[in-house]
């Protein structure tokens, strides 16, 4: 059995509120700023939201509590935190470092687009008003060979140089920044949003549910979505939660982190769904609403260039805040597992991770022909198999370790520091991990892996 990393040869969170921060930064990223609004417009708007809602505070919770239990309890990175406790169970958190990988090398990807609106905005670019045209501008931009690479390098250059700071030095003291400029960029975006002309049938939408547009798929979607959403399943929030002092109260943090993240999720909807509905354009669009219908809609606002680069910064921000995370988890695994430095560690993975997105980035145009599943270039397969495979894989995994291998005994006198943190819903906490959640997040798993072989 490996001996558990101590703290004083470890980084540490500096505060509480700098841990929430930053753990509710890795949950608070692209999927919430454009596939939430995305998923509920496609699923019946309000009844979509009140079904994400349960889910969240049901399982997304529960997942939550258990992986950050489990970092504080080890004191290390996702495969060491299993491999401690049972030795022959760390490559499940080998799972949560592999999905981390993934994820960021074509989520910088995306990154990088982000980077080129915000250019774009500013520029003017993005003031012309012929919607048509911006579908044109994105095709063009994702499918050029080199532009695409200079900001995928441009936005992993800016996560390297975070994370490179160490976690209260660089993850906190940047997410401390970030997280509230985010909240207060969002908000102005939904006030702006509710109160243009015609604004009221997007909230309506939103917030009015019509259960006869939700489906089983509809169901399975808002789960899919909370855990890839809340960053469960690849080992961030094991990685967060070993940074953590013996006294943090852990139910607290996993349900601040939780509201946060959902928060800003609705946020997000309000600023998005009124201002598609007022102009008239479609609300479940997928990708293309961030990138096309969006800038179209700030086109046709008073003073749109403006929102428009609040809006692109918001993204930016959201996207780096998770992008942190991601490295880190890698990073964590390499510093804690093979004793290398931080610094060494940060760089080599980036630089690594920057050259595995080089495919992703490309088969959006030369290489667009080459495919690894049926029908999925690179970028599509990354994402297919960290978010259809690894993650779900891994959280219900989790759930097996924590309630029936690890056990839940031991688990709640972590999580109640001993005895020093009352935790009421411990009972129906135990029946979830032990039971609901495993077998709901089996059903994502068979259902995601099932669509790709139909």
């Amino acid at each position: 059995m490996e001996k558990s990393s101590q703290t004083g040869t470890r980084g540490q969170w500096g505060s509480k509120i700098g841990f929430i921060l930053a753990a509710a930064g890795s949950a608070v990223g692209l999927g919430n700023i454009w596939k939430f609004p995305y998923l509920a417009g496609k699923n019946g708007g309000g009844a979509f939201v009140v079904v994400y809602i349960l889910i969240v505070l049901l399982m997304g919770f529960t997942v939550m509590l258990a992986e950050i239990t489990l970092g504080r309890h080890t004191q290390l990175n996702a495969f060491g935190a299993y491999r401690t406790l049972r030795r022959n169970w760390g490559w499940v958190g080998g799972l949560g470092v592999l999905a981390g990988f993934l994820i960021l090398s074509f989520y910088s990807v995306v990154g990088g687009w982000v980077v080129s609106y915000i250019i774009k905005s500013v520029t003017g670019v993005l003031s012309q008003s012929n919607p048509e045209l911006f579908g044109d501008m994105f095709g063009t931009l994702i499918s050029n060979t080199v532009t695409p690479l200079l900001y995928h390098a441009i936005f992993m250059g800016m996560t390297l140089v975070i994370v490179f700071r160490g976690i209260s030095g660089g993850i906190e003291k940047a997410n401390k920044i970030m997280m509230p400029t985010l909240f207060i960029m969002i908000i102005i975006l939904s006030i702006r949003s509710v109160t243009l002309q015609g604004a009221s049938k997007g909230l309506q939408f939103l917030f009015t549910p019509d259960f006869s547009q939700f489906t089983a798929r509809s169901f399975l979607d808002a789960m899919g979505q909370v855990f890839f959403s809340l960053s469960l399943g690849m080992g961030c929030m094991i990685t967060y939660g070993s940074y953590l002092r013996k006294d943090t109260n852990l139910p607290q943090s996993a349900l601040s982190i939780v509201l946060i993240d959902t928060s800003i999720a609705l946020l997000a909807g309000i600023a998005i769904l009124p201002a598609v509905f007022a102009f008239g354009f479609e609300p479940g669009q997928g990708p293309g609403l961030m990138f096309v219908t969006l800038p179209a809609v700030f086109s046709k606002m008073p003073l749109g260039s403006i929102f428009a680069f609040i809006f692109f910064l918001l993204v930016l921000f959201a996207a780096l805040t998770s992008a942190i995370s991601l490295l880190e988890v890698v990073v964590a695994y390499f510093v804690d597992q093979w004793k290398w430095s931080r610094a060494a560690a940060t760089i080599t993975m980036a630089v690594v991770i920057y050259l595995a997105g080089v495919p992703a980035s490309l088969s959006m145009g030369v290489w667009s022909d080459i495919t690894l599943l049926p029908g999925l270039g690179f970028f599509d397969t990354y994402d297919f198999i960290a978010s259809n495979v690894l993650l779900p894989l891994g959280g219900m995994l989790l759930c097996i370790f924590v309630g029936w291998v690890w056990g839940t005994k031991k688990a709640l006198y972590e999580i109640t520091s001993g005895g020093r943190h009352a935790f009421g819903l411990a009972p129906i906490w135990v029946f979830l991990v032990k039971f609901i959640s495993p077998i709901a997040i089996l059903i994502i798993f068979i259902r995601s892996v099932a669509v790709i072989f139909q």
